[in-house]
């Protein structure tokens, strides 16, 4: 079940709001969302599967300051529609592509007649 947190945080300083955005990212459950609300950024959002809200307003009390949970809310899942096709999916664009500029090494091939050559004169090549 997914559920959204509200708890009120006495924060003073950015520090404290760091320090409790810190403490709900790592609380029990599997956390999906969370930050600060309100006009003085005095409020703790968490939406998360199975967050243990209680335990959550425990640690805020223990390492931060005073907390109290706001409320508690299933988070329903948004039921998609099915989507209508766009005019631009039924005109397909081509697709122009290039080669890229073929690399060739220079390369030069000589040609000896080994057994005709005159200079040889039949010699084997020595090292």
């Amino acid at each position: 079940m997914k559920q959204k947190i509200v708890i009120e945080v006495q924060m003073h300083c950015s520090q404290c709001r760091s320090k409790a955005l810190k403490i709900a990212s790592v609380a029990d459950g599997i956390v999906d969302f969370v930050g600060l609300e309100g006009p003085e950024k005095d409020k703790l959002v968490v939406i998360g599967h199975n967050v243990d809200s209680a335990g959550l307003t425990s640690q805020l009390r223990k390492k931060v300051g005073h907390a109290k949970i706001i409320k508690i809310e299933e988070v329903k899942p948004e039921e998609k529609k099915p989507e209508e096709k766009k005019k631009d999916a039924d005109e397909k664009k081509p697709c122009i592509t290039f080669p890229p500029y073929p690399y060739f090494d220079k390369l030069v091939i000589y040609e000896d007649d080994y057994p005709n050559n005159p200079n040889n004169n039949g010699n084997c090549c020595q090292m």
